[in-house]
């Protein structure tokens, strides 16, 4: 029987080491034309990218959501935060989301399909979930980005709960929403990397979803 190992507990991430995430200046929101055909030729450069999804919360029972109001990519230095109200960033969203060169990888990734698929109408390829590689890897129960830096690096991954429930259909987001946002993705590339670093580069190969 395969070997199997519990994640650190909360109390015990608690005194970990702050991980580090990407700063303000490295987060970019792209605009313009030119600002989006620089994002798509800097994630179509890399094999593998960070990646999530952010929605206004709901509030009442049955409330359907009408998110993502947000979609994330990120690199191993830059951060890109796309929202969707602006119309002119779709088809650069959907050019990444679409490609089966870059590996999108992030936690929980099933529902970020489904709901792009509603929102754009367009199939995600290439998705990696993290958990499914910590559970080949003998993780019985789900890890999510906070366990998984615990286990990857032995450090501490700071989220904000206020942050995650807050209003992320705004033209404007905050400094927060946008570390917040960024870092998820972030978070997601370097415990991808950490695995790749710590021999399970075959693991990661195995879990493409294609």
């Amino acid at each position: 029987m395969a070997e199997q190992y519990q994640p650190p507990s909360k109390d015990e991430i608690a005194e970990l080491e702050l991980f580090r995430g990407l700063t303000l200046e490295q987060i970019v929101l792209p605009e313009t034309e030119q600002e989006l055909d620089a994002a798509v030729v800097d994630l179509e450069s890399c094999r593998f990218i960070g990646f999530d999804t952010e929605s206004r919360p709901t509030f009442r029972k049955g409330q359907e959501s009408s998110g993502p109001h947000v979609v994330q990519f990120s690199t191993l230095k830059t951060g890109y935060i796309f929202q969707l109200h602006n119309t002119q960033n779709h088809d650069a969203i959907c050019r990444i989301l679409k490609s089966a060169e870059v590996v999108k990888v992030g936690f929980g990734l099933k529902s970020d399909r489904s709901h792009l698929l509603r929102k754009f109408g367009v199939t995600v390829h290439s998705l990696f979930d993290l958990d499914r590689a910590y559970r080949k890897l003998g993780y019985r129960k789900q890890l999510g980005v906070k366990s998984a830096i615990a286990v990857q690096f032995n450090q501490r991954f700071q989220k904000s709960k206020k942050q995650s429930t807050s209003n992320w259909a705004l033209k404007q987001l905050s400094p927060a929403q946008l570390l917040y946002a960024a870092n998820d993705a972030y978070a997601a590339i370097r415990i991808l990397q950490g695995l790749q670093d710590a021999g399970h580069g075959k693991v990661v190969e195995q879990l493409i979803d294609k």
